[in-house]
């Protein structure tokens, strides 16, 4: 990287701030034929043929690190990484452990929904400390059951540390909120939230399920675009060449999907996927011509 700015992710070169839509490799759970998993290249050679340009995972094991890293090159796709840190030291073990995967970022569920107050504050500053002292960004994601439980204490976070950045999956506190309905209370927090975001992962939720499909609501999908459209705006602002904001489609498996009583998923993940990838592009449109 040309220089390191813990808020953005930059790859170093002078192309115009961009968005790069993703897949998660978690989405990619269970979409074989006869309940037999298709290979890491088929997986990856889908997600390069669509269109996305990276992928979001969980660092791999050493023993398949080598084809990870030549299919990924292979595929031109870029990788962000999934962390669960408890501590500073989790994440900083992270980082050395996957130092040879070219991370572009981490994105990091952290624990627990259980640290609260001044004690989250400081792990969250101390998380930031290591993001800094390693040059690599670390983005923490906006989940329920995590330290970001729910979107009152997560703005006061951020009131206390001007450089804590989001990944931003507001699905979580829709659903956690049961915010079926556009409530003054809640856009005045989630403004805040959206200031601070350096990433988005896309799913939408009603009150009552965390994973519907696109179509379930034009309300609720309104709502969603305007979210997103909002955050890439504010991520605009003093962009730099080489910035790059990820987008990462990542509809998970059951009991994220819902199933039928057959057993099957209701609708097809990856065509949701697709679906998702055509709404961030014109979300984006919408970014940077209005």
């Amino acid at each position: 990287m040309a220089h390191f700015d813990m808020t953005r992710i930059n790859d170093g070169s002078n192309r115009p701030p961009r968005l790069e839509i993703h897949q998660s490799m978690w989405a990619m759970m269970g979409h074989g034929e006869a309940d037999v998993e298709p290979s890491l290249e088929t997986k990856l050679e889908r997600i390069a043929s669509a269109g996305f340009t990276g992928i979001l995972a969980r660092v791999p094991e050493l023993a398949v690190r080598e084809e990870w890293k030549r299919l990924l090159k292979q595929y031109g796709l870029s990788f962000g990484s999934h962390c669960f840190p408890f501590n500073p030291s989790d994440l900083s073990a992270h980082i050395h452990q996957a130092n040879d995967m070219d991370m572009l970022y981490v994105n990091g569920q952290v624990a627990d929904a259980f640290v609260i107050g001044d004690e989250a504050i400081e792990l969250l500053g101390g998380l930031g400390a290591v993001s800094a002292a390693h040059q690599m960004p670390f983005y923490v994601e906006t989940h329920r059951g995590k330290i970001t439980q729910d979107v009152i204490r997560t703005v006061q976070y951020a009131q206390a540390l001007p450089n804590l950045r989001f990944t931003l999956d507001i699905s979580h506190y829709v659903l956690a909120g049961e915010m079926t309905e556009k409530q003054d209370k809640a856009e005045l927090l989630f403004k805040t939230v959206l200031e601070r975001t350096s990433a988005i992962h896309s799913r939408i939720s009603s009150g009552e399920q965390i994973q519907v499909d696109a179509g379930y609501s034009d309300a609720i999908l309104e709502r969603y675009e305007k979210w997103w459209t909002q955050a890439m705006r504010y991520w605009l602002q003093g962009a730099k060449p080489g910035d790059v904001l990820p987008f990462v489609c990542e509809l998970g498996p059951a009991p994220y999907a819902i199933k039928g009583l057959d057993g099957r998923e209701l609708t097809s993940r990856w065509e949701q996927a697709l679906i998702l990838k055509n709404i961030a592009q014109a979300c984006w449109k919408r970014a940077t011509v209005e």
